[in-house]
């Protein structure tokens, strides 16, 4: 019975009869020990089996902590036969998981390919009914199946699915879901839940004060007729009720506290293994009889259990170090699978020990092999220490540092790399791990530390290794303006005579030579596009960490070939390239990979006018990054908005998203910032922060190439036509370099503007109609109606005009519409009430649901839809459900009809 807990009862009630209705949601029970989160989970599932939903339920065990995927065994495994509904990959992850001995592993995987197959499952059991799947003791779950459910907690929206975790304060961090926690009883509660104990009244008072409103310390120190007192003086309320366990634990019988030991060091209660290291030791089940009647531990007929963990750490943490080694030691002996073996090896081995330390190495393969990367991290690091070979702790520091790196634990990687380095002194050993610690410093926003890094490394490793390492110091030397990280990668893949294109051509643009760079890296694009390129589109990364570690800091060629294709402007390679590797990831599962690949699209989506999907692309980036621990990425992924709401004008929106770009120089920032200011009217402000961003060292960045077209407008609108020269001279030599139809036509519109001729202006509008970049093409036009205007030809101008204002009333692009329709009305023309256009429409749309819908229009299914975008097939249903209320429609048949292209 519940005492109290009125509140938390209503909360509990809200998410289930949530789920009752179709609606998902989660909630964390978090609290100190004994507060009362397990009570409360029962009594949700209680209640929850009076709504008529059913349950799954998992308990954490400390001991299965560092064993890949336990906890999502226990929760799954009666809903196992549901399997074959799932997407092949998702089907493959869990029926490795849940049958191992019907099922292979399906080899190397992204780590959060677990989780999706997590929510699909869920949301296809829910199908027949609601769902609430209760997980206690979640801080002591392990990392990958934390992750699984978490992933699926954050992205379940229409299921009918309640997921209700209880942790501790310490452990389990679930950004994103609701927390409850669970207040102390009042005076007046503890007195009741005290009410037939046999406590005198005296005694009923003492134990109220002492146990502060904690049920577990009411129940505890009544049992014990008195409160515990630390004679070291006051302790937390779970001390004292871990000292009264103790004190328990001492008055019994040594073969009962032996046997209770047996059960702590085993953790799992598994009964085989148990009885198997009991019998080593000299104890049986039958000395757990006093414990039982003591009300510490239950004895059932398949497992051994205590009635709360803070028994099994008080009689772990209890017994003398010699008898936890002896037992662990008899465990191991008996251990019925390797893992557990190689677990109770390590407990008990207090000194270097080789073949101890093979084992738990062998044992971490087995958890990176199920992408359990941080229990694999863990394992390593185990094994490092009981390596008695510096070099060999090295070369296993090195692999958990990068298996830490994968699941996002930055700092911990740093600080094993910084173990590993001081481990070893020969160069060779020490490449290997720059890879990773370059990667940690470029992800922390130290970019140029990153690009020396790889550089010293390469100078020590081998010629395969050192080309992917002296490729990405140049791509992050890029990133950072570092000139001398670039050219000393250039110079030095000349010398061992691999002519890398895309560091070649890279070196060539920051000396200005855009007749060599550009062909070089128009070179580069097309062999990653190539079948036998050194990688395919979404390669799966290496699972060791001697080419991990080099390919994770080298990149995969297709993500270099994709910044490649956007440097050089080249729009149609960069949206083949980046939609590939995109529909790749979704195919394949590969969450992690994601966001940048999405970041890749969003910026080509841009370029074409898309800004909806653009937005769409940021957003689901945004959120995935957030699922899956980059949020350290995001303010990059936020600045590919700040040009969109710089063409819409929008102001406020513009600086909070450009500030945030955290870009050396903030050139992504900068850029927007000057449209922005242009598209306002503000063009010395425009064109001083340009010139500004040109004497800084990203002047080679493509970005601020393409801005020199709005450097050029402003110097020419402020009458100061020598600024314009200048940027000028560089837009039409790249431009003649690069050869890209885009970049032709902004080069003749601002010779135009420069010269006046309107011979320029017709060269820019041919070259125009050979791309798809609709605001510079709108922008052109505008020009050009506007010299037409002031010519006094005013029919040609409104034929310009009106082609510009249709772009920018699509683009919502409020300050050139606004120009665009000031102009048409010097012309004469009195403009009537736009008709609503398809954009007009998708801008009723969320981003997401703008996602659904193009899917949608493709002909792909809910659940088609549902696999791509890592949702429930009942979540598609609603954004659709909702999609169709707004552009007012009833079917897909209707939806097909609109041109939303």
């Amino acid at each position: 019975m519940l005492y109290g807990r009125e509140r938390e009862r209503a909360e509990l009630r809200t998410l289930i009869d949530a789920a009752r209705d179709g609606r998902s949601g989660g909630l964390v029970v978090r609290g100190e020990p004994g507060i009362g989160k397990s009570a409360l989970l029962a009594w949700a599932a209680e209640y929850a089996t009076g709504e008529g939903l059913r349950t799954l339920s998992v308990t954490g065990i400390e001991a299965e902590a560092d064993l890949a995927f336990a906890g999502l065994v226990q929760l799954l495994w009666p809903v196992r036969d549901r399997l074959g509904a799932l997407p092949g990959p998702q089907a493959d992850m869990l029926r490795a998981v849940l049958v191992p001995g019907e099922a292979r592993w399906p080899g190397p995987q992204d780590r959060f390919l677990s989780g999706l197959a997590v929510l699909t499952l869920l949301a296809d059991v829910a199908e027949e009914g609601p769902l609430l799947c209760l997980v206690d003791d979640a801080h002591w779950l392990d990392e990958a199946a934390a992750d699984a459910l978490l992933f699926a907690a954050r992205r379940m929206s229409a299921e009918g699915v309640a997921l209700l975790f209880a942790a501790r304060e310490e452990g389990f961090v679930a950004a994103g879901i609701p927390e409850l926690r669970p207040s102390r009883l009042s005076a007046e509660d503890a007195a009741s839940l005290l009410t037939d104990r046999g406590l005198a009244p005296a005694s009923r008072e003492q134990v109220v004060d002492e146990a502060a409103g904690n049920p577990l310390a009411l129940i505890e120190f009544a049992a014990m007729q008195r409160p515990y007192h630390s004679v070291a003086g006051p302790m937390p309320v779970p001390d004292r009720v871990l000292a009264s366990f103790r004190s328990r634990i001492g008055v019994l019988p040594e073969k009962t506290r032996q046997m209770m030991l047996t059960v702590a060091a085993e953790g799992r209660g598994h009964l085989p293994t148990l009885l198997g290291g009991a019998a080593a030791l000299g104890v049986g089940l039958e000395d757990l009889a006093e414990a039982e009647q003591a009300g510490l531990v239950d004895v059932t007929a398949n497992v051994v259990t205590f009635r709360h963990p803070l028994i099994a750490t008080a009689t772990y943490q209890g017994a003398p170090l010699a008898r936890r080694v002896a037992v662990h030691r008899a465990l191991a002996a008996v251990a019925s699978d390797e893992d557990c073996r190689a677990r109770h090896l390590a407990a008990a081995t207090t000194s270097a020990d080789e073949q101890v330390s093979d084992e738990i190495a062998r044992a971490a393969e087995r958890a990176r092999g199920r992408t359990a990367y941080a229990a694999a991290s863990g394992l390593y690091e185990q094994a490092a220490w009981l390596s008695p070979e510096p070099p060999t702790q090295a070369v296993r520091l090195g692999e958990a540092a990068w298996l830490a790196l994968s699941v996002g634990h930055a700092t911990r990687a740093v600080s094993l790399v910084e173990q590993a380095e001081r481990l070893v002194h020969d160069p060779e050993r020490l490449a290997t791990l720059a890879p990773v610690r370059a990667v940690v410093e470029f992800e922390v926003g130290e970019r140029r530390l990153a690009a020396r890094v790889l550089a010293e490394g390469a100078a020590h490793a081998a010629q395969e290794q050192a080309v992917s390492m002296l490729r990405a110091g140049a791509g992050y030397g890029w990133f950072h303006g570092d000139r001398e990280a670039i050219l000393g990668a250039a110079q030095r893949l000349s010398e061992m005579g691999w002519p890398d294109p895309m560091v070649l051509g890279m070196a060539a643009l920051v000396q200005e030579d855009y007749t060599r760079g550009l062909p070089l890296l128009t070179e580069f694009v097309a062999r990653a596009s190539r079948p036998e390129a050194d990688f395919p589109p979404g390669a799966a990364r290496p699972e060791t960490f001697e080419e991990g570690a080099i390919r994770l800091a080298g990149g995969l060629t297709i993500s270099w070939a994709t910044l490649c294709a956007m440097i050089l402007g080249a729009d149609e390679a960069a949206a083949e390239l980046a939609e590939a590797d995109v529909a790749h990831c979704r195919r394949h599962g590969l969450v992690g990979a994601l966001p940048q690949r999405l970041q890749d699209l969003a910026g080509v989506q841009v370029a074409a006018g898309r800004h909806r999907d653009a937005e769409a692309s940021i957003e689901e980036a945004v959120r995935l990054a957030r699922d899956t621990g980059l949020e350290q990425r995001v303010p990059q992924l936020y600045s590919v908005l700040a040009k969109i709401a710089a063409i819409e004008g929008d102001e406020a929106r513009c600086v909070r998203l450009a500030s945030s770009a955290p870009d050396t120089g903030g050139m992504a920032g900068t850029t927007a910032l000057s449209l922005l200011d242009l598209g306002l009217g503000r063009y010395a402000a425009a064109l001083d922060r340009l010139e500004a961003a040109m004497r800084g060292p990203l002047r080679h960045a493509s970005g601020l190439l393409v801005a020199a077209a709005d450097q050029v407008e402003a110097a020419v609108r402020l009458g100061e036509p020598t600024r314009a020269a200048e940027p000028l001279r560089r837009l039409e030599a790249w431009a003649r370099a690069g050869g890209q139809p885009w970049a032709e036509a902004v080069s003749s519109r601002c010779r135009a503007l420069v010269s006046g001729s309107e011979a320029d202006y017709v060269r820019a509008l041919e070259a125009h109609r050979h791309v798809d970049r609709p605001f510079e093409q709108a922008r052109t036009e505008l020009l050009y109606g506007e010299w037409l205007r002031r010519a006094k030809r005013r029919s040609d101008a409104r034929a310009q005009l009106r082609s510009a204002l249709a772009v920018f009333e699509r683009l919502s692009a409020v300050p050139w519409l606004e120009r665009a329709r000031a102009e048409l009305h010097a012309t004469g023309e009195t403009l009537s009430q736009a008709e609503p256009t398809a954009a007009n429409l998708l801008d009723r749309l969320t981003s997401q649901e703008v996602q659904v819908v193009r899917l949608a229009v493709e002909g792909g299914s809910s659940r088609e839809i549902a696999a791509q975008l890592f949702l429930s097939p009942r979540t598609v249903e609603h954004h659709l459900y909702r999609a169709f209320r707004k552009l007012g429609i009833r079917s897909r048949r209707e939806l097909a009809r609109l041109d939303i292209d």
